[in-house]
């Protein structure tokens, strides 16, 4: 043994040493092991299970509502408006979170590709983020003052009993539409009253449109139109993940048929001057209220023909982006039309992120 030693030391062979452990398959990687372990998700993939979760292809469907809410009630956009926005999509993102929390046992069946049953969200985690949107919606309805606060908390209030109570009832679908209607509403409200605190300090008086002193009851009209939209857009969502029914959205495509009639049939506020907003009233309201019902009845249409799970969804799919044009006719059909263009404005970037994240 010795003479090997000392022939090894003479030729300079290389010193024989244990064999190191392999290291675990999860360990950290890179440089001083900072890279992060294989099995973790990257922060990409991580990002599109949460828009997956909040339907963020869906947002674009909610500043309609302040916009149509503010004109309705015969009062520019303003603070107040932008609050209301800020707050409805908070409250629409908790709904959208809370959803899927409720419908997790649900949805690991029926859709088990969704974000919480494949394991890319958490459940706690979902549960959290709908509690914190809808602290941070009621916030920013607090600045807008108390009134708009009382119909943000009624609001927030229909959609976690939506959510967690009312979805599978007879009471769905209306509950559903009282949110929507809720949310016009909340537009209305805090637009005027936050003009109304600008007077009452000294500031200037806040622009109005013909008609003026018109409160937020005013807005209820055209907040009962949407409603009526939203009753049966959920009427029919109620069947898209198995299909076969024909009678619901063949009511649903009448119904939708009868408040595009209503919606042309409006006309500007009793007393306003011609001149260029009336001439865009009678020229925007009319191509709105096509693309209203151009975007919700043809889907519906189809969805009759053969109620197949697919042509259910995309029917539903209709329906939710057909309320961008819907608000933008209730704007013009309240004397807005150059609001109704903004709310427009919000179609291609809404039918864009629709092929990434659905909105159903």
């Amino acid at each position: 043994m010795k003479a090997l030693r000392l022939l090894a030391a003479v030729t300079g062979a290389p010193r024989l040493q244990a064999a190191r452990p392999a290291a675990p398959p999860n360990s950290l990687s890179g440089a001083g092991g900072t890279a992060p372990a294989p099995d973790r998700p990257p922060v990409r993939a991580r990002l599109r299970a949460w828009a997956e979760l909040l339907r963020v292809s869906a947002l674009f469907t909610v500043p309609g509502d302040a916009l149509a809410g503010a004109a309705a009630a015969g009062r520019r956009p303003g603070r107040g408006t932008a609050l209301a926005v800020g707050a409805s999509l908070c409250l629409y993102e908790a709904g959208m979170a809370l959803n899927d929390w409720a419908d997790r046992d649900e949805d690991a069946v029926d859709r088990p590709h969704r974000p919480i049953p494949s394991g890319r969200v958490a459940p706690g985690a979902a549960l959290a983020a709908a509690g914190v949107l809808t602290a941070a919606g009621l916030a920013l309805a607090a600045r807008a003052g108390r009134p708009a606060l009382a119909v943000a908390s009624g609001l927030a209030a229909t959609v976690w009993a939506y959510d967690l109570r009312l979805k599978h009832t007879k009471l769905g679908p209306a509950a559903m539409a009282s949110a929507r209607t809720l949310d016009l509403l909340l537009g209305a409200t805090a637009t005027v009253a936050t003009m109304s605190k600008a007077t009452a300090g000294g500031g200037p008086a806040p622009a109005t449109r013909p008609a003026p002193g018109r409160t937020p009851a005013a807005a209820l009209p055209a907040a009962l139109l949407l409603g009526a939209h939203t009753y049966a857009v959920t009427a029919v969502s109620r069947h898209e993940a198995h299909g076969g029914s024909t009678a619901v959205p063949l009511a649903a495509l009448a119904g939708v048929a009868g408040l595009g009639a209503i919606v042309l049939r409006g006309r500007t506020a009793p007393g306003e001057p011609p001149g260029p907003p009336a001439d865009a009233v009678r020229f925007l309201l009319p191509a709105f209220a096509g693309a209203y019902l151009r975007t919700s009845a043809v889907p519906l249409l189809h969805a009759a023909l053969n109620p197949s799970p697919p042509l259910t969804q995309r029917a539903v799919g209709g329906g939710i982006r057909a309320m961008i044009p819907l608000q933008a006719a209730l704007a013009a059909r309240a004397g807005a039309p150059f609001d109704g263009l903004a709310v427009m404005g919000l179609v291609p970037l809404a039918r864009a992120l629709a092929r990434k994240v659905s909105p159903t």
